[in-house]
């Protein structure tokens, strides 16, 4: 079973990188309350992209939930087989003159820098959106995070947290892009992971995916220049 996904196949992964010079791979573990700690209180699991876009098709989602068995039932093979597939991603960049951008968090939020993963490949570049706002300034300069924003009640604490940082804040927007969020100027972040990723102190502005378009539960935030304009 191979771990690492290096042929874009997840369309969440096609925008990695996207405008950026970079050679990308992915891990998709199929997520849980373990693998995505903060899921809960953000209210996010029922509209998972876990299994939306490929995610429908029964091989797919049982490859990734083969990838999760594994991680859960033997840790420390599945991280030595990373580790050796990080290696091998490396030295292909390596020949093919190009930087190596890694998502293992396709969809998932594990805390990868706490396994010593991304320090132990500095020429990579890491790139990952979160929920737990505690990793936001606790990882090595080649991991690279974005904080998941949720309007529900009970995540406002992880909100609070990650806006006394400088991190860029993923926001999920009903009815278009507002110029501002929380005074925070907001960008268009449905281009490119990357460019998200360096986008210290903004606000990611992303569009609902999948059944994520009908949430009302307070994941998916109506767009403030509107409420605004109609008020």
């Amino acid at each position: 079973m191979r771990l690492l996904d290096t042929r874009g196949g997840n369309t969440k992964l096609k925008k990695t990188g996207a405008a950026a010079p970079f050679r990308y791979a992915g891990l998709s573990l199929y997520p849980d309350a373990v693998l995505c700690p903060g899921s809960k209180a953000a209210g996010c699991m029922a509209d998972c992209l876990a299994e939306q876009g490929r995610g429908r098709f029964a091989s797919v989602r049982g490859a990734r939930q083969n990838k999760a068995e594994f991680f859960h039932t033997d840790r420390s093979g599945f991280l030595d087989q990373l580790r050796r597939e990080l290696l091998n991603f490396e030295r292909l960049c390596e020949r093919s003159g190009e930087r190596g951008a890694v998502r293992l968090n396709v969809l998932s939020d594990v805390a990868w820098e706490r396994l010593g993963i991304p320090q132990a490949f500095p020429r990579l570049l890491f790139v990952d959106y979160t929920k737990q706002a505690t990793r936001l300034e606790k990882t090595p300069d080649n991991y690279k995070l974005i904080f998941s924003y949720s309007g529900r009640g009970a995540y406002r604490n992880q909100n609070r947290l990650a806006f006394l940082t400088e991190a860029p804040v993923a926001v999920v927007f009903r009815g278009g892009f507002p110029r501002t969020f929380r005074e925070r100027p907001v960008m268009d972040g449905d281009r490119d992971d990357i460019a998200n990723a360096f986008a210290a102190g903004q606000i990611v502005a992303l569009t609902p995916k999948g059944s994520a378009g009908r949430d009302r539960s307070g994941l998916v935030i109506d767009n403030p220049d509107l409420i605004g304009a109609a008020s």
